[in-house]
């Protein structure tokens, strides 16, 4: 069951006709038509590096020889470059920008300005289009997040892409991107869409956390430890493969699986997994300096939150205070072992779902205490039930049941079967294994399922909805309870049996909807309504209330 919520009233209009902004922000050449930085060009031309990289190592694989196939691909790739190159020419020459301002002349003829020719609202404008001329006009007063990324290709050339999110654009239809402008320009371009936001002192110390090069002992305890150099090994296999060589067929990789299986497994496959482990940690601890290099997270002004980050691919991401709903902490298996968590915001105006993961990040693997303070420093007041998991309501103990008999079912039935159907048909050694697997993964499955069950939890605190679930990641939400907009109900066959149900909250922020697994059916009502009034009130039916209102005979 879903009910719809009437939206919440919309924030203050920071682009009140007379207000002026500040002195630093204000741009010189306002209302005028300006151009992207030339150098777009060379950056659409960046797709060439992958073939051209790929006839070099061909060659250099060969030994310098290039076939027809070779040539016929460096012809089409020189083709390709002139049409690229002519499109970009005339996009470019047809992309034009302005930010216009109450006062600045308008020449467009639209809507946008008053009687005497002057903009009523400051706005964006975007002109673009090769043979259907489009101009897309946002108030600034709707922009949400400006976002500054500039790639290695970007940073050489000296410049970045400039990314607007406005409210509602949670699909990224609404989003306004150039590319690509100086970085300068890009900078004092930023300053003029959110020159009208409140320039109110934030608090008495307006930077909420700093990277910490100590914080590098949680790298490691990420999925990209062992995951990771798969993937890369997956890469590199493809891109060989795409190029005609044949991984498998190099002498050095033949003798290496040689030489693995003739020597003791018990020796080998120890020395492989720490291997693993090995390159896996060194690429881990690469990716986060690349990813949190100069990191630093800071409220701008009383209403702006910005995020900067970055070694190679720059990114400096800005959130209104008015759209952030809440904050995620988020607890992955390796990462709370060691005593580690992240925080993610839960923001509207971020993008779709895949930028809205890459822009969420508050905080990379951190020590759990300064996740906790950075995510109250998100929300301006102390994080709710951070840290007293005993805060929060439990759920039903056959939540607990559900969780095992799923768990030997999933995972320690199949494996046991095949070994034991293999052994049964080839080689009693497989037998030994069957049981050996059967009672190291019945116990692993088991203690999962209880961390599992004690990880569950739901409450409201304050202005806050707090939920909390997951043991692969365990993730704390801290959710306004304003900006829920509708409930959703689900349940299965197994789970209508059981009397639970799992309540998700629908919110035009973050992932859009959050679940509350497994809750008590005839509790998650009463509390869906508490959480967020207005939304199942003529839903309810209470005890000794009559189940319909009586007649009324007509006159």
């Amino acid at each position: 069951m879903s009910t719809p919520r009437e939206p919440s009233a919309p924030g203050v209009d920071r682009g009140v006709p007379g207000t002026s902004p500040t002195a630093s922000a204000t741009p010189s050449g306002t209302g005028q038509w300006r151009r992207l930085d030339p150098r777009t060009l060379l950056v659409h031309c960046g797709w060439m590096a992958a073939p051209l990289g790929s006839l070099a190592l061909t060659a250099l694989a060969t030994g310098g020889r290039i076939t027809a196939r070779a040539w016929i691909t460096l012809a089409a790739i020189a083709a390709s470059f002139a049409v690229v190159t002519t499109i970009g020419l005339i996009r470019w020459a047809r992309t034009e920008f302005r930010v216009t301002l109450p006062g600045s002349p308008d020449g467009t003829g639209t809507g946008a300005s008053d009687s005497h020719g002057s903009h009523a609202s400051p706005t964006l404008d975007v002109r673009s289009g090769l043979l259907t001329r489009r101009l897309r006009s946002v108030p600034l007063h709707r922009i949400r997040t400006v976002d500054l990324t500039a790639s290695p290709l970007h940073r050489l050339l000296g410049v970045t892409v400039l990314r607007a999110g406005t409210a509602g654009s949670g699909d990224g239809r609404s989003e306004l991107s150039l590319e690509a402008l100086t970085v300068c320009d890009a900078e004092r371009l930023r300053a003029e869409l959110l020159a009208y936001a409140d320039t109110e002192g934030a608090t008495n110390d307006p930077v909420v956390a700093r990277i910490s090069w100590r914080w590098l002992r949680y790298a490691p305890l990420t999925f990209w430890v062992i995951g990771g150099v798969f993937v890369v090994a997956g890469s590199v296999y493809r891109v060989l493969d795409g190029i005609g060589i044949e991984a498998w067929k190099l002498g050095f990789v033949q003798h290496a699986f040689t030489e693995f299986g003739a020597s003791a497994l018990w020796l080998t496959v120890p020395a492989a997994l720490l291997v693993v482990l090995a390159l896996g940690s060194v690429g881990a601890v690469a990716l986060y300096v690349e990813n949190w290099w100069n990191y630093c997270l800071e409220w701008t002004d009383a209403r702006t939150l910005r995020v900067r980050r970055g070694l190679f691919t720059t990114r400096s991401v800005t959130i209104e205070r008015a759209r952030l709903r809440g904050v995620l902490l988020r607890e992955p298996l390796l990462l709370r072992a060691g005593g580690g968590a992240l925080v993610r915001a839960v923001a509207g105006g971020l993008g779709n779902r895949e930028e809205n993961r890459k822009r969420s990040g508050l905080l990379p693997p951190a020590p759990r205490p300064e996740a906790l303070r950075v995510a109250g420093g998100a929300l301006r007041s102390p994080f709710p039930a951070g840290a007293s998991p005993a805060a929060l309501a439990p759920h039903p103990r056959i939540a607990l049941r559900r969780r095992r008999v799923r768990g030997l079912l999933w995972a320690v039935l199949p494996g046991t079967a095949v070994l034991a159907g293999l052994g049964a048909a080839f080689t009693p050694v497989l037998l030994h294994c069957a049981w050996v697997y059967a009672v190291t993964t019945t116990a692993l499955v088991l203690w999962l399922a209880r961390d599992a069950y004690r990880n569950l939890g739901h409450g409201v605190q304050g202005p806050y909805l707090v939920a909390r679930s997951g043991t692969f990641s365990r993730d704390t939400l801290a959710l306004q309870r304003e900006a829920i907009a509708a409930w959703t109900f689900s349940t299965s066959p197994f789970t209508r049996r059981a009397g639970l149900v799992t309540l998700t909250a629908a919110v035009a922020a973050g992932e859009d909807g959050y679940r509350i697994p497994d809750l008590a059916a005839a509790e998650a009502p009463a509390f869906a309504a508490t959480a967020a009034p207005g939304i199942l009130e003529e839903f309810l039916t209470y005890p000794g209330a009559p189940d319909h209102l009586p007649e009324q005979r007509l006159p």
